[in-house]
Order: C-alpha cells, then structure tokens, then sequence
C-alpha cells in the first residue's frame, strides 16, 4: 500500500487553517452560498423578513414532503379533535412558522443588539433572580419551538445562560454556528457534555436544557405527550438531583405583532418528585401547556413519536399512505 504523506507546508499550518481550506471543497459551495444569502437578509428590515419567512415555509412545504408528512402525523396525533381541514391550516401556518425560525436564526447570529431592542416581552424574569440569590445554578427547562434561537438571544440580552446545542451534521454550518452562539454567550455546552453541562450547574450559571426530543437509551422511557407514548429523556430528574439546582421553565412566543414574549415560570415544587417517569410526564404537561397557546410555533417536523426499539409501531409510516 502507498502511503501519502501530507505535504510539509499543510502540516505547519494551523488547525483553523486547514480546516478552512477543506471548507472551500465544491461540495461546501451550496452550504457558503446559503449562509451568505442568510447574512444579506439580516440587513432587510425585521418584519419584511417575517414576510419573506411565511413565504420560504410555504415553499419548503412543498419542496419536503416527507417532513410535511411527519408534521402532518404529529398534528394528528396530538389534536384528534381538530377536523381535517383545521390541521391543514395548522399545517400551512407551521410551516410559516418555520421559514420565519430560519430569518430569526439568521437574525440571531449576525442583528446588533440596537436592532433587536424592543423586541422582547419578559413575562417572569424575576424568578431567574430569585433563583440565582440562592447562589445555585439553574436549569432553564424549555422545548424545541421555531422561536428557539431569537428567544435564546433575547433572553441573553437580560439574564446570562450556558445554552446546550445540538452538533450539525454539516460541519462547515456548525462552524458558524458554534462561533455565533460562543459570540453570544459564554459557554455553550455540547448536547452530550453532560460532566460540562453539571460543571455550569455547580458553578452557579444558568443553562439552557430541553429534553423533549425522542430519546433512546438507559435514561428513557414511553411518557404520554398530548396523550400519546412518546419515548422521553429521564435525565431532568438526575440533573436536579446531582446538581441541586431549581428548575425553571423556559418558553418564547412569537407574537401577531413580531415581537417575543419570553416567560418564565416559577421554579418546580417538590422536583424531583417520586420517580424520574412521574417528574417527565410533569415536564411534558406543561411543554403540552405552551404548544397549546401557539401549536403552530411547536417543531412538529421532528419524529417525536417514532419507534425507538425493535417491533414498536412506527406511526409516519403506518399514515404513509394516507
């Protein structure tokens, strides 16, 4: 076998560096030509990319079917009682919802702060500083909405957090992504940093936590979500418990009018409680709360019912073809 050796010159340059020059491969173009139409249209004003973002999630609508079916599944599922043609418009205004996440993520990463004053509603903040007096650090329990990535920055622009992300399979996109987000704040903590995550905690910061995903794993287990088993992350209960911190629920909305109201609620009474499925299915009835006052807000494009062992039933494939 022959062995090539990296060329001297390449070996000597910095890590960055060379990373930089992968990134210019063909195969990134698409992915720089996307980031750069996303940095030109943060210069647009506010509610004209709103605008723009209703039209983008209509056209993604079509493009994405299977997404479409996914989010079309998830809204039969949670809201039987809905009839068919009022899932079909919360099925259009979700994905409206979702172009607009897309320009607010956008806006997130590269708005001054100038531009995003004014566009926040605190609705209980005050419970972050009572919680933080106590000296412990707090976890700041919230779920995946479109809103996700503006109500993040707004609230930072208030009260410091530690928020914990998600890699992106794309790593030229979770590049800029991590540089925004480490811009913003701090620390962000890696989804699977837990010793990092626990690290903040003890330390006395804020962190960003939601375990409404589906999950697998030892720390899992089928709890009901708007009546329906849904496999759910346990690890609220041990996080509580190891860290002793308050946990403090954490959800943003965005308004008819474009702006966000940021609530947050008192910390949890007696949690952990008796056992980690009884303390998730708490933290799904009041996840299934917010999603009521703005479902179209919720990330109905993620499989939040899908089987994660062998032989369960898979409900997107089982309405294929409906």
């Amino acid at each position: 076998m022959v062995r090539i050796r990296a060329h001297p010159v390449e070996s000597a340059l910095p890590e960055d560096q060379r990373r930089l020059r992968e990134f210019l491969a063909p195969r990134f173009w698409p992915t720089w030509l996307g980031l750069a139409l996303m940095r030109l249209l943060v210069l647009l004003p506010f509610g004209l990319q709103l605008t723009l973002g209703r039209l983008l999630g209509r056209t993604v609508s079509r493009l994405l079917p299977r997404r479409r079916h996914i989010a079309a599944t998830n809204l039969a599922l949670c809201f039987p009682q809905k009839s068919p043609a009022e899932r079909k418009a919360l099925l259009r205004a979700h994905f409206e919802s979702l172009g607009q996440g897309v320009f607010e993520t956008a806006f997130t990463w590269w708005a001054p702060d100038r531009r995003l004053n004014g566009l926040a509603i605190g609705e209980g903040l005050e419970h972050i500083t009572a919680a933080r007096a106590a000296g412990r650090g707090v976890i700041l329990l919230s779920a995946h909405f479109t809103t996700l990535e503006i109500g993040c920055r707004l609230l930072l622009q208030q009260e410091p957090f530690h928020p914990m992300y998600r890699t992106h399979e794309n790593p030229l996109f979770e590049r800029v992504m991590r540089a925004s987000r480490q811009r913003l704040s701090e620390n962000p903590i890696r989804r699977d940093d837990v010793r990092g995550l626990l690290r903040s905690l003890r330390q006395g910061h804020a962190v960003w936590y939601a375990p409404d995903q589906a999950f697998r794993g030892k720390n899992a287990a089928d709890v009901a979500f708007f009546g329906v088993p849904a496999a759910t992350n346990l690890s609220t209960t041990r996080l509580a418990q190891t860290s002793g911190a308050p946990v403090l629920p954490f959800f943003s909305v965005r308004t008819k009018a474009g702006r966000y109201r940021l609530i947050v609620k008192p910390a949890l009474e007696n949690f952990p409680g008796p056992s980690p499925s009884e303390d998730a299915a708490r933290i799904n009835a009041l996840i299934e709360e917010t999603v009521r006052e703005a479902p179209e807000q919720y990330l109905w494009v993620h499989r939040r019912f899908k089987a994660v062992r062998p032989g369960d039933p898979d409900p997107y494939e089982a309405r294929a073809g409906e």
